[in-house]
Order: C-alpha cells, then structure tokens, then sequence
C-alpha cells in the first residue's frame, strides 16, 4: 500500500476518532504529496524514496518551528508541532540509534579513505544514501563531523 492510501486510512481512523491533530497533521502529509505529483516535470507517481523524503520535510518543519517556538517562550504554540511531529513520524522507516549511524558512517570513512573536513561531503553523500529515512541529515551531519576532526 503507498502512502497516499496509507495516509487516507489513518484520516478516516482520525475522523472517527475526532483526533483533531493527527487530523491536521494527515492533510499536511496528503497536501505535500499532492503538490510534489502535480509539480511540472512530474510523472503523477512518486517513488517510495522521494515519498519518505517529502515526510522527512515535514517532519523537519515541524520540529524547527517547535525549536523557534521554545527558543521564544512560547510552549502553547511549539505544543501542537511536536504532537504533530509523532503522527508523521508514523510513515517513517524506523529511526537508527545514534551508535548504529556512528558505525556506518565510520565503516564509510574506512572504505573512502576520507581524510579531514575537506572529504566531509563525500562521506556525507554515501551515509545519506545508505541511510535514506532511517536517520536524519543533522544527526549524520553531526556524527560525520566528529569523526572527521
């Protein structure tokens, strides 16, 4: 089953629920999907890698804005987007553990023969790759960082 079917099983579960956040959150998801296969250049259909891209988006969105929303002290507004957050979080592959990515990205290091912060995009595009979904870009950022110091 795709996404979009996915996606509109959970909001009719939602609207029988009267779940009004995964309600909101669900027409985010179905909203971004439609404007990604209607965009010019686009064949209609989406592939499972761009699908859990698009989610990985609006994941990040929402958890920008709740970092924003804290930052200024404004909890009753970052509230929302991290419930949000966790409904989306629903079409993601499971996330890895920091360590998990950590011996990827250093196996990755040993295979490249990467050398210092001048080979960090090399690194960076390969793990990406290999972790597409199963991990976040700042999280793998951060790790291949460290390692290349």
């Amino acid at each position: 089953m795709g996404l979009q079917q996915q996606v509109m099983e959970k909001m009719k579960e939602a609207m029988k629920a009267k779940d009004k956040v995964a309600l909101e959150s669900l027409r985010a998801i179905k909203s971004a999907l439609l404007l990604a296969s209607t965009e010019a250049g686009s064949d209609g259909e989406m592939s499972e890698q761009a699908e859990i891209q698009l989610v990985q988006k609006l994941v990040k969105q929402r958890k920008d804005s709740a970092a924003i929303f804290i930052e200024q002290g404004r909890q009753d507004l970052a509230d929302p987007e991290l419930a949000q957050i966790g409904v989306i979080e629903q079409f993601l592959p499971e996330q890895m553990s920091e360590e998990e990515v950590e011996k990827i990205v250093v196996e990755t290091i040993a295979s490249t023969g990467a050398e210092g912060m001048k080979d960090m995009g090399k690194v960076m595009g390969i793990v990406s790759k290999k972790l597409a979904g199963q991990a976040d870009g700042k999280t793998i950022s951060t790790i291949v960082k460290i390692k290349l110091m």
